[in-house]
């Protein structure tokens, strides 16, 4: 118990240091603008990757849909912070962008995990661009034109914190039962079925959180970057987050 603790705070002292030191960088000038928008794009990306390697990695769905609910959350925000530019409207976009990804992944992932390997990557990658299209012909979204003049609501410090939250829930969740359910899934599902584990659930369960996470990366990306279009988030997007995952592990 006493080593889970102390492990559990050097991981928390570790984040709070990573913020002052960049904080006491931007201040001294040594992180100017550049570097700042470097650590922002990183910071979306292991939100969208750690998300993304909890299906791939930890339930082992070869899924290429993670652009699709990465568009959900973008669109959410722009839409509700151009009518509510607040932290609060940015906070409740995010929200509602995830509870959207969340029910589309529901509805995705119910018909389609029980497929494997080269064929649900396939189904993912029909459902994202599904998704890509009908953001594309509805009005609300501008259409192929994309939305623009964003609200600029997401700083360094708030893609730094939500990193860390998103990160530890991940880890948190590996770390559990259900994470242990879902491991044993991916190591043998029959195996994990005679025992009395639901592989459609518990993969299910792990699609679902990787969705929410994908919605917490898109709308952050919406928001700092202030321009979106349905192009940005193409099958080359999900293929650019899965080589994120392989190499860095």
């Amino acid at each position: 118990m006493f080593k889970n603790m102390r492990s559990k705070l050097i991981w928390l002292a570790t984040m709070i240091a990573g913020f002052v030191l960049i904080d006491i960088g931007e201040l001294t000038g040594v992180i100017n603008g550049f570097i700042e928008n470097a650590l922002v794009t990183i910071g979306i990306n292991i939100i969208l990757a750690v998300g993304l390697n909890l299906i791939i990695g930890f339930s082992g769905q070869f899924s290429l849909g993670h652009a699709g609910f990465m568009a959900i959350g973008a669109y959410a925000t722009a839409i509700i912070t151009q009518n509510i530019s607040t932290p609060l409207g940015f906070y409740l976009a995010m929200l509602v962008g995830m509870i959207v990804a969340i029910i589309a992944a529901l509805i995705v992932g119910i018909p389609t995990l029980r497929l494997r390997g080269d064929y649900l990557a396939i189904a993912t990658m029909g459902a994202a661009e599904i998704i890509r299209v009908i953001i594309n012909n509805l009005k609300i979204t501008n259409g192929p034109a994309g939305m623009f003049n964003i609200p600029p609501l997401a700083s360094w410090p708030t893609v730094y914190i939500l990193m860390c939250v998103t990160t530890v829930i991940v880890v948190n969740f590996i770390h559990s039962r259900a994470g242990r359910a879902v491991m044993a899934i991916r190591d043998d599902d029959i195996a994990a079925e005679s025992i009395g584990i639901n592989p459609t659930k518990w993969k299910l369960a792990a699609f679902v959180l990787g969705a929410a996470t994908a919605a917490i990366g898109g709308s952050l990306h919406a928001s700092y970057l202030q321009t979106i279009a349905p192009g940005d988030f193409g099958i080359m997007n999900s293929i650019a987050l899965l080589i994120i995952v392989v190499l860095g592990g």
